[in-house]
């Protein structure tokens, strides 16, 4: 049975939105599934942190999104008398991009949605409800309710169902989602012509009623209200919200109000995000409370890891099994966002007056102590990916007289590598993403990569789709490029990040996967036979030596470097 398409999105929300993106990017045929008419414009996330904005860099629309951002915001928390006993407000930008960004969803959403107008491989739907799904050891068939009732079908060779927190898609499939609801539902108010003005967002932790406001671009106001229970009849209605109101602005009947929405609060997880062909990304996998501003990110996190590792079993490039690994890297690390979000909640929304004292008792603590503040300051509580499993290769310390180890070298397999600015050959400076691309790349400190690599290792970089990346100090950059091996992308450390990242660690040489994660590091002598672990990581198809074809090109890097080691392949 044939295709109509590879790939089909259930869901034009921002996971379902990037995810095409992402698979547009790389070629890939994909029918995205929309419901309603349009795209969603009632109030939802108001803050994308660095790695989504990371992604938004990544397929090309960062400067379309960047306008509808604060970059950097503050969060101030108060207790009940309104006494700050917290700050948030890092200012770090080890990822290119400010760690906290306020935003407005519908407008980021829009950017999304138009950015699939550069893609003839890319079509949407909206209007277009799906029914039911059938699929067979080749492929699903997804049948439809099309524009004006009509039933059709499409079928592709795998389906992402990014269709929100009441998936009909995951209950089709009889998906368990595992979790808890808060008993406490909230009021969002959306407000133009911000009456406050203040940059920054302010979370209220008072024991009668939590609440929070925050400042968001083009002149917008958030508040969100702790809905107490006896009040949910009521709570969209003129009178409660200028009640809810009353304390914040002078005259409350006078704002006006461009969205208002009752929530309800869950904290859920799916029992298995992949089952045969359909893969659940998003809410529709994962939800939990909006309090530490992590649900859109997640989200973001789920299309950025699937997108390379769909495309790369679409094209024939790596096995199914693959797609395994997405539940193996991404559950952990959404059941610690989750608690993060929960714990925030609580300490934030609680409505015990002993619970509340002592929390400002320790944020008075906290205060006292500088390494303590600085890490609370600069989010240094939110949790990180960190992969243990999946496409990723461990790594022990190196024995070697020659690398001290100090009690902290730290190991960096599975997680983030940063993006500092980078000097390219032409003496332009820019992010490192931007100078180098975001498929996988080998990158070395000091060392020619192509030097580094036998020709039958080189001949498979095509297949994984790798860029040889080689790092110098900026004042070598002109004599590294005069001398790089075709192909090798050379570019210098004019600040010293990188330099300064590769100081505190016992390795040279890294393998860093499409989502930015580091899948494998090493000496620089043992690269070869490292770039092979990560090839088998990666379920990565190794062609027949007559079907290399173009790798003949990557061969000829190692060609032109006369010291290439000739040690037996590993297997």
């Amino acid at each position: 049975m044939g295709y109509d398409t590879d790939v089909v999105i259930i869901g034009a929300g921002p996971v379902g939105l990037t995810l095409a993106n992402l698979l547009g990017l790389r070629g890939i045929d994909v029918v995205l599934l929309e419901a309603g008419h349009e795209l969603i414009d009632y109030p939802r996330a108001v803050g994308i942190d660095d790695e989504a904005m990371r992604v938004m860099q990544g397929i090309g629309l960062v400067e379309e999104v960047l306008p509808h951002t604060v970059p950097d915001q503050q969060i101030r928390m108060v207790n009940g008398r309104g006494k700050v006993i917290g700050v948030i407000d890092p200012t770090t930008r080890v990822f290119g991009w400010p760690r906290r960004n306020g935003f407005v969803q519908p407008l980021v959403d829009r950017v999304l949605l138009d950015g699939l107008d550069r893609f003839a491989n890319v079509r949407v739907q909206f209007d277009t409800r799906m029914t039911q799904l059938r699929q067979d050891g080749e492929g699903v068939t997804v049948q439809y309710s099309a524009p004006g009732g009509q039933e059709r079908a499409v079928r592709a060779k795998w389906v992402v169902a990014a269709d929100g927190g009441s998936s009909g898609t995951r209950k089709a499939l009889g998906i368990s989602f595992e979790g808890e609801t808060r008993k406490t539902p909230g009021l969002v108010i959306d407000v133009a012509n911000d009456p406050i003005g203040t940059p920054h967002a302010v979370f209220g932790g008072d024991p009668k009623r939590g609440w929070a406001t925050l400042s968001l671009p083009h002149g917008i106001r958030r508040w969100e209200f702790n809905v107490l229970p006896g009040e949910e009849d009521r709570a969209e209605t003129d009178a409660f919200v200028h009640e809810m109101l009353a304390d914040h602005v002078p005259d409350p009947s006078a704002l006006n109000i461009i969205r208002r929405r009752v929530y309800t609060f869950n904290a859920r997880i799916a029992g298995t995000f992949r089952k045969g062909r359909v893969l659940l990304a998003g809410d529709a996998a994962h939800v939990m409370p909006v309090v530490a501003g992590q649900g859109w990110n997640s989200g973001i996190r789920d299309a950025v890891n699937l997108g390379w590792k769909l495309a790369a079993v679409v094209d024939g490039r790596a096995d199914a099994g693959l797609l395994d690994t997405y539940d193996q890297e991404r559950r952990d690390h959404v059941a610690a966002m989750i608690g993060l979000s929960l714990n925030m909640s609580r300490l934030m929304t609680n409505r015990s007056r002993l619970a509340s004292a002592a929390r400002d008792l320790s944020a008075a603590v906290i205060s006292k102590l500088p390494k303590l503040k600085a890490q609370v300051s600069s989010q240094g509580f939110k949790p990180m990916p960190q992969y243990e499993r999946g496409v990723v290769v461990p790594s022990s310390l190196p024995r070697s007289k020659s690398v001290p180890i100090s009690a902290d070298s730290p190991l960096s397999v599975g997680t983030l590598f940063p993006q500092p600015r980078v000097r390219t050959a032409d003496g332009a400076e820019k992010l490192l993403d931007d100078a180098t691309g975001t498929d996988w790349r080998v990158i070395v400190w000091n060392n020619d990569p192509a030097a580094l690599l036998r020709p039958s290792t080189a001949e498979l970089l095509p297949v994984l789709g790798a860029t040889l990346v080689h790092i110098v100090p900026a004042a070598q950059l002109p004599w590294a490029s005069a001398q790089a091996a075709a192909g090798v992308t050379v570019v210098g450390d004019p600040a010293g990040e990188v330099k300064r990242w590769f100081d505190v660690r016992p390795f040279s040489a890294l393998v860093v996967r499409p989502d930015h994660v580091i899948a494998a590091e090493c000496l620089a002598q043992e690269l070869d036979e490292t770039l092979q672990k990560v090839l088998t990581a990666a379920r990565v198809i190794r062609p027949a030596a007559a079907d290399l074809g173009p790798a003949a090109d990557a061969a000829r890097l190692v060609e032109l470097a006369p010291d290439t080691p000739e040690a037996a392949p590993v297997g």
